[in-house]
């Protein structure tokens, strides 16, 4: 700016006009920023099924535009060239992007997640070849504490491009057992004692009905087959009551449980 430019009070009164201008359009854009933002935030509250985490993901989002689309505006009003700028900004993001692929397919994956649900908080699941309940979805890694107490970190990539099993999704699960009796055994008398357990627990279903049936002749045993129906909550207790149970009433009734044997034949020296 020139001096005879700088004495000019139109100028000043310019510049005083474009600052204010800006300034009014920084401090517009950072109130409708923020109550956007908020309000996406709060959609969860009123929509059970819209993710915590996603709602948070996308009002940042739309927070940053609209800033972005503020300080552009900003850099027009004094009558800077944003087109070049733009090109620059993305050719950048681009290079970002490339370097970047990685991180950017595990928060691509995590977005995913958070749309479909394959599981929740809380859910005991097997993700990306760990097993364990679900503590966290993140937008780039989904955290998992396993049986034993043990922090893992699985990259959502590896979560959402893998199999997803899901030990939790239904109410009720199905608990298959099998029992080898010896071949000389009372198959009859076996088979009411396993009866006589399943009809004493009241957390085995009736619907669907249990199942117990001889299945397989192996080498050393016959084997029985229970198939149980119970609520998920109580698998593995019933599973666990069920196993001592049933060896319980066995040695009880005479029944026994055969196991391989071998005979060692050792020859004089």
């Amino acid at each position: 700016m020139e001096f005879e430019e700088m004495t000019d009070p139109g100028v000043w009164v310019d510049l005083a006009i474009n600052v204010g201008t800006a300034l009014a359009i920084i401090i517009l854009a950072l109130w409708i920023s923020g109550w956007v933002a908020n309000r996406i935030r709060k959609i969860p509250e009123k929509q059970e099924e819209f993710d915590p985490t996603l709602a948070r993901f996308f009002a940042s989002i739309v927070r940053y535009a609209i800033l972005a689309f503020a300080g552009i505006a900003v850099l027009s009003q004094f009558g800077i060239q944003t087109t070049s700028l733009a090109a620059l900004v993305g050719a950048a993001g681009l290079a970002v992007g490339l370097a970047l692929q990685g991180t950017l397919s595990h928060l691509a994956s995590g977005v995913m997640l958070v749309m479909f649900r394959p599981f929740k908080v809380g859910d005991f699941v097997v993700v990306g070849g760990q097993m364990g309940t679900v503590d966290e979805i993140a937008l780039f890694t989904t955290k998992l504490t396993t049986v034993d107490n043990v922090a893992i970190i699985v990259p959502n990539g590896d979560v959402f491009s893998g199999v997803i099993t899901n030990y939790s999704a239904n109410d009720t699960r199905r608990c298959d057992m099998v029992f080898g009796v010896s071949y000389d055994a009372d198959l009859k008398k076996a088979e009411e004692v396993i009866w006589k357990i399943v009809n004493a627990d009241e957390r085995v279903m009736k619907d669907p009905e249990p199942f117990v049936k001889v299945t397989n002749l192996g080498d050393f045993s016959v084997d029985f087959t229970l198939r149980l129906w119970c609520n998920a909550a109580d698998y593995w207790d019933l599973k666990f009551n069920t196993t001592r149970a049933i060896k319980d009433e066995f040695d009880a009734a005479g029944i026994d449980i055969p196991f391989p044997t071998s005979i060692e034949i050792q020859k004089d020296a």
